[in-house]
């Protein structure tokens, strides 16, 4: 059942009396009450302004009104923590603070740094405290900054004499998986999960159409519709890219893709680019690559296939706001050919991240056909970039 109505760039709280609110908005900030079980609005419960104008601390040329509301309840009090952003200025952490969940807050400027904004407070159980939050960085997507918090007068005071600091001294993590991306040969032990957190679905999925175990070592996607194209296939699997600069490569088994089917590798994101299989009538098969660079997707390479196996690698280059892309596929692993020319990669509202290494699978005229990928590895830079044939595989530094 869908929540209503629908709130504007809403947060929950719980409260330490049991009572549950939802605070929203852009600029005038509203606190309304829910139920226990958070599924809808309070009949007769609180539901007020907070702040009639969260931006107005910031300034009066103010861009972005204040939102991205998080509250917090910290020795005692409230803390609601809101990005605004000024014109012709950056992204500016907003704090205000109150004794009662209802207000008066009194607010200020907690960092004006970078751009580096919008999140809240964490603490550890060392007694540590830290602000979680991020920065827009093109293409690559938002950066995940931690910024050192101590408190002053009953105020979090953010960042280091109001920088945020370059580097952290953090314990290494000791998850299985400690990284926000990896590399995976797709083999799983008993008792694996099938898809560590590295991985994220583009739609929700269909766990019937993809598997792990129907072929040991590999991940097989199979596609269960007709799609209209790359944006639209449900069973996408996707990792981040990063930066300055990354690449990704796998291997994929086109032998049991059926005619109109298209499956590969790309770099996510509206304007998307990927190098694949397009498979034909007449069991004919070919390398291509595709770019939707100018908003619609276009194939602008093209090779014949002539074997049941593909090496595919797509390269990324953020640094210094670069943010190309390119495309290589290889037949035997080892001599690579790029493909296709640059696509310039694009931060885009419609789909709200950064770009993402996707595997894909889908059929444009029949459901039914599946592809095999046997890996994804992932590096910091692209073999057929830097080395010639011979040298590719070991230049590519692997994770």
């Amino acid at each position: 059942m869908a929540f209503t109505p629908k709130l504007h760039d809403h947060s929950l709280f719980f409260d330490d009396d049991g009572r549950v609110y939802m605070v929203y908005g852009g600029g005038r900030i509203r606190l309304v009450e829910l139920t226990a079980d958070a599924s809808a609005v309070k009949p007769g419960g609180l539901d007020r302004v907070i702040i009639e104008n969260a931006s107005v601390v910031a300034g009066p040329d103010i861009g972005l009104p204040a939102e991205g509301s998080q509250l917090f309840k910290v020795h005692g009090k409230y803390f609601l923590f809101n990005i605004t952003w000024p014109k012709n200025d950056m992204r500016t952490v907003l704090i205000h603070r109150a004794d009662n969940i209802a207000g008066p807050y009194e607010g200020r400027v907690a960092l004006h740094d970078q751009g580096v904004a919008q999140g809240g407070l964490i603490d550890t159980p060392q007694g540590e405290w830290y602000a979680y939050l991020f920065r827009d960085c093109g293409a690559v997507g938002r950066a995940p900054y931690l910024v050192p918090v101590q408190w002053v007068d009953g105020w979090p005071v953010l960042g280091q004499d109001g920088k945020v600091p370059e580097r952290l001294n953090l314990p290494a993590s000791r998850g299985v998986m400690p990284g926000v991306v990896a590399s995976d040969e797709f083999g799983r032990g008993p008792g694996e999960r099938p898809l560590p957190l590295v991985w994220q679905w583009n739609h929700n999925p269909d766990h019937a159409l993809w598997s792990v175990g129907a072929r040991p070592g590999w991940l097989r996607l199979t596609a269960g519709r007709v799609d209209a194209g790359l944006l639209a296939a449900r069973n996408t699997l996707t990792q981040r890219t990063f930066g300055p600069q990354c690449a990704g490569r796998t291997l994929l088994d086109v032998t049991q893709m059926k005619a109109g089917d298209c499956a590969g590798l790309a770099l996510l994101q509206a304007r998307y680019g990927w190098v694949g299989v397009r498979a034909e009538a007449g069991g004919r098969k070919a390398v291509v690559m595709v770019s939707a660079e100018s908003g619609s997707p276009e194939e602008v390479a093209r090779v014949p296939l002539e074997q049941g196996t593909v090496h595919l690698e797509a390269a990324c280059d953020f640094s210094r706001g670069a943010d190309r892309a390119r495309f290589f596929y290889s037949l035997d692993g080892a001599a690579w050919h790029a493909f296709g020319g640059e696509v310039k990669m694009a931060y885009t509202i419609p789909h709200f991240m950064g770009y993402r290494f996707g595997l894909f699978n889908f059929a444009t005229a029949e459901p039914g056909g599946s592809a095999d990928f046997d890996f994804l590895r992932i590096g910091e830079r692209a073999s057929a970039e830097v080395a010639g044939p011979a040298e590719s595989e070991s230049i590519l530094r692997m994770r």
